[in-house]
């Protein structure tokens, strides 16, 4: 009977061990399972943060292309994207922002740093164009005056174009240019971090922040920039960060996208 009852003691501690072995190895596994799923779904995140970076580009290119008639080349590398799980903080991305390399801002910055206006670069460039003699660079050049007028240059009147009244129309009566000639350098910006915040709003439900918590965009100029490239001395890191329960309150409509866009902290360093 006492070897009935230690077999049955033996087993039972046995079965019990087996038991926690095979819970914890339970455990384990579902562990193992959690962190593939959070890193796969922070790459998906990576790849749509990317995705936003190049819709701002793109959104650049085209209101500088609208007011000008030649082809832009605005970057010359992609996007770039990592992002990380902070434990008691939440996830953080650090993203690469092409640097904006076009011409055009080169123009921009060259003759704002030795105080010339653009109505003496196109009187320099018209005298040029005069003496050379050439009518295909003069109609490309009043093609110009047309597109960057309300910037302070004195525009020609245009041959032919007319007013209601019947007199003769000057280029500023027409429909004023994109104010992002003002300032190309901020509008690219500007684009760039409202993509951000758009995509931080629809596409972060999957990466689980908790309300305490916080979703992070750091957005950094890339650094790996051609030698001739100009500097671009008010390139800054932005920070832009939204927490955990604002992203409940938008996703579960109890706040509109206006007020959640509201509440995105946006930070400069």
């Amino acid at each position: 009977m006492s070897g009935k009852r230690s077999a049955v003691i033996a087993a039972f501690v046995i079965g019990t061990g087996v038991a926690a072995v095979s819970g914890q190895s339970s455990a384990v596994t579902r562990g193992s399972t959690g962190q593939k799923q959070s890193r796969y779904q922070i790459g998906v995140m990576e790849r749509v943060l990317e995705g936003a970076v190049e819709h701002g580009v793109s959104v650049t290119r085209d209101r500088l292309q609208a007011v000008l008639p030649a082809e832009i080349q605005l970057t010359s590398e992609n996007a770039r994207v990592r992002g990380f799980r902070l434990e008691g903080y939440g996830v953080f991305f650090d993203a690469l922002v092409p640097s904006f390399e076009g011409t055009l801002p080169w123009i921009f910055r060259t003759l704002d740093r030795n105080d010339l206006g653009l109505e003496s670069a196109f009187k320099a460039l018209k005298a040029h164009i005069d003496a050379a003699g050439d009518t295909n660079l003069e109609q490309a050049l009043k093609r110009i005056e047309l597109q960057v007028s309300p910037m302070g240059v004195v525009p020609s009147r245009v041959s032919g174009a007319r007013n209601a009244t019947g007199s003769a129309a000057s280029v500023r009566d027409q429909a004023p240019a994109d104010p992002i000639l003002v300032n190309p350098q901020e509008a690219f910006r500007a684009e760039v971090k409202q993509a951000l915040m758009e995509a931080m709003l629809d596409h972060s439900s999957p990466l689980g922040i908790d309300p305490d918590e916080w979703l992070t965009v750091a957005a950094r100029r890339n650094d790996d920039r051609p030698r001739l490239a100009p500097a671009d001395s008010d390139a800054g890191t932005v920070v832009i960060r939204v927490r955990g329960n604002d992203l409940a309150a938008f996703l579960a409509r109890r706040i509109s996208r206006a007020e959640a866009l509201k509440r995105i902290d946006v930070r400069v360093f």
